[in-house]
């Protein structure tokens, strides 16, 4: 296998594993992640994920406010590199950066393109009740994840997967598929396939808003949402002192009653019964405002509530 030079693009810890793969195989000339952002009660700034793994073995690592000047380019290019591998960047690449290296810049992304092209490819399939996803290795190009596709790796959504835990699974999988990309440059370019654009669909940004539980909708759908959100930004309801998020939840019994956010009692594993639009959720664990997560019914004791009684305001 040849070794290349390579420029890594990546900022959240999805990015980690594909880094690790490619700095043990090739020589990571530069790894570029987005700023250091502010977090904490001091507001301190805090590295990107990738940065401080990056930084703790010992490569170079930049990490620009945006490529778009002559500066960040000539830097860029100053790397000599054969390849740019992009993982959850974050950041915009212009086009004279992605004319930059010989064999162009490659990114992973979390789903089988063309579905789920966006920032939020995992949280989506696993709303839309998608029973498989994967990763896959394209040629980037100015459009929104639009290049022809090198290859691919897929997998099944479990029914009770989260996007944590799919996020995971997934990360590992990108490592092995660019890791494979990257060792038969550049034979592989030649298996590129073009995207069918007719069969596209979008993956946006997640909001607070939108995780909202709007408990007329069926239990089916709101397990999804649930799974999609967990753990951020967390499905949430308003209950009687503020907004309450659900960090553990699962499926219930459906006897087609049709009961909008009641309280129905408590099962025998101690999860909290609330009825839905069709079908119960319950409720293992969740965490008030401002407080820590704890089991649905240790939340019972400071907030009473009777059976038939209602957890939260239904959407009106």
């Amino acid at each position: 296998m040849t070794r290349r030079r390579i420029v890594f693009m990546g900022s959240p810890e999805f990015a980690i594993p594909t880094l690790d793969r490619l700095a043990g195989e090739h020589q990571v000339v530069a790894v570029y992640t987005q700023p250091p952002r502010r977090a904490g009660r001091g507001m301190r700034e805090t590295p990107q994920p990738v940065a401080a793994y990056a930084a703790g073995r010992g490569l170079a690592v930049c990490h620009p406010e945006s490529l778009k000047t002559k500066e960040d380019a000539a830097v860029l290019a100053a790397w000599q590199a054969d390849v740019f591998i992009v993982v959850a960047y974050g950041l915009i690449l212009p086009p004279a950066v992605l004319a930059m290296p010989r064999f162009g810049c490659i990114n992973g992304h979390a789903s089988l393109l063309p579905r789920w092209r966006g920032a939020a490819p995992i949280q989506r399939a696993i709303a839309a009740g998608d029973t498989k996803t994967g990763v896959c290795a394209m040629i980037m190009e100015a459009g929104l994840d639009t290049g022809p596709v090198l290859d691919r790796r897929d997998c099944d959504i479990g029914i009770a997967e989260t996007a944590a835990t799919l996020h995971d699974k997934l990360a590992i999988m990108t490592a092995d598929l660019l890791g494979e990309v990257v060792a038969h440059l550049p034979d592989i370019l030649d298996r590129k396939q073009p995207q069918d654009d007719s069969a596209a669909s979008y993956a946006p940004k997640l909001t607070s808003a939108e995780a909202e539980i709007d408990w007329r909708l069926p239990a089916q759908t709101l397990d999804r949402q649930i799974r999609a959100f967990t753990p951020v930004p967390g499905a949430w309801f308003t209950g009687p002192k503020g907004r309450v998020r659900i960090r553990n939840a699962r499926l219930g019994p459906d006897d087609g009653s049709d009961k909008p956010s009641q309280f129905l009692g408590l099962d025998s594993q101690g999860g909290m019964r609330i009825g839905t639009g069709a079908g119960e959720i319950i409720l293992d664990d969740i965490q008030p405002a401002g407080g820590r997560a704890m089991p649905a019914r240790a939340w019972l004791n400071g907030n009473p509530l009777p059976v038939g009684g209602s957890i939260g305001t239904a959407r009106e």
